[in-house]
C-alpha cells in the first residue's frame, strides 16, 4: 500500500440521529487507537511460571481525537451541543484505503485554545461506548 495523504483521514459526526454524517471541518490532525485490555488468569499451576492471558475476555475501546480550527458551523454547533448535553452520538472514522469504523463516542475532552496572533485552535477526544463496526474499502 502506498502512503497515504493524512488530510484524507477524515472523522464525521452523525449530528441529529439520522445516519447522516457531517465531516468535523477545519481538522489539522486526527487519531484512531484501539486497545484491548487483556485478562490474567496465572496460577500456581502455569508452565514455567509464565503468565497466562485468557482470549477474548478482555473489554475493547476505541479513542478518536483531533485538532485544528473550526471552519464549519454546523459542525462547530454539532460537538458543542453533544459535548455539553453529555450526549453519545454516532461517529465514522475514515481512512483512506482502509475502511471506515463507525459507532457510538462519546466527547471526553473539548479544548480551545488561541494565541493573540493567531486563530482560535479546538482539541476533541472521544472514547468508545459501545460496539463499533468495520468496513473495508474495496
Amino acid at each position: 500500500m502506498a502512503a497515504q495523504k493524512g488530510k484524507d483521514l477524515l472523522l464525521k459526526i452523525d449530528p441529529d440521529g439520522t445516519g447522516s454524517f457531517t465531516t468535523v471541518a477545519g481538522l489539522r490532525a486526527r487519531r484512531l487507537a484501539f486497545n484491548a485490555e487483556s485478562v490474567d488468569v496465572t496460577d500456581a499451576d502455569s508452565a514455567g511460571r509464565w503468565r497466562e492471558l485468557l482470549a477474548g475476555a478482555g473489554a475493547q475501546r476505541a479513542s478518536l481525537s483531533g485538532s485544528g480550527i473550526f471552519r464549519d458551523a454546523s459542525s462547530d454547533a454539532a460537538i458543542r451541543s453533544a459535548f455539553f448535553d453529555g450526549q453519545i452520538r454516532d461517529w465514522q472514522c475514515v481512512i483512506p484505503d482502509f475502511g471506515t469504523v463507525e459507532g457510538p463516542f462519546q466527547i471526553t475532552a473539548l479544548e480551545y485554545s488561541g494565541r493573540h496572533d493567531g486563530e482560535v485552535a479546538f482539541e476533541i477526544a472521544l472514547e468508545s461506548a459501545g460496539a463499533l463496526a468495520f468496513e473495508a474499502t474495496p
